[in-house]
């Protein structure tokens, strides 16, 4: 595990800007320590460790953009019922193909900050019903099922491995997630 927090720091670092809020090791090593914590299991833990070295150099949204997760798919969303946010969702839609990998995920979520950066998240997998029907049994993935986002036709699955979620790593909304950094705002049921 500490080869694991020495990798992610070392991306993050060669990834990131000085005046950018990017994870330091002892915020990756709290995570990981959190992620035992939460009994995912150890084929979790190390799935979820897996997903974090795959999207660190995404800190940076112009990293994201550039390699791929450039297409806005919805403004900064928000329950209007209380449970919290989710940020903006950037697709790469070369990957919404019907699959999913840990390693891939087809959306990314970034929060609006006052200074006008956009701050990674949360990632989101997606799989429209026309390739897996809504009648069908749940896609699963790090052990948990998809629920159906109707209003979109499909099934999603969250995973915030970049902002502590007392929801819970994979609930679709963030209580310590907003958009008043933004005007950009769609509120939706999820």
């Amino acid at each position: 595990m500490r080869r694991t927090v020495q990798l992610l720091a070392g991306i993050l670092i060669l990834g990131g800007c000085r005046d950018e809020q990017i994870p330091t090791e002892a915020a990756m090593r709290a995570q990981l320590q959190a992620d035992a914590s939460q009994s995912f299991g150890s084929s979790v833990n190390k799935d979820l460790a897996t997903l974090r070295q795959a999207t660190a150099a995404f800190q940076r949204f112009d990293s994201a953009s550039h390699a791929g997760w450039s297409a806005p798919i919805t403004a900064c969303m928000t329950d209007p019922g209380g449970a919290g946010g989710m940020g903006f969702h950037y697709g790469n839609v070369g990957l919404i193909n019907g699959t999913v990998s840990v390693d891939k995920p087809q959306l990314l979520l970034y929060e609006p900050e006052k200074n006008g950066r956009l701050r990674l998240v949360a990632v989101e997998y997606i799989i429209p019903y026309t390739f897996v029907p809504r009648s069908a049994e749940p896609p699963v993935l790090f052990n948990q099922k998809f629920a159906r986002v109707d209003a979109f036709g499909l099934w999603g699955l969250h995973a915030w491995v970049w902002k502590e979620n007392p929801s819970g790593m994979f609930a679709s909304w963030n209580p310590n997630v907003n958009c008043a950094n933004t005007t950009a705002v769609a509120t939706m049921v999820h």
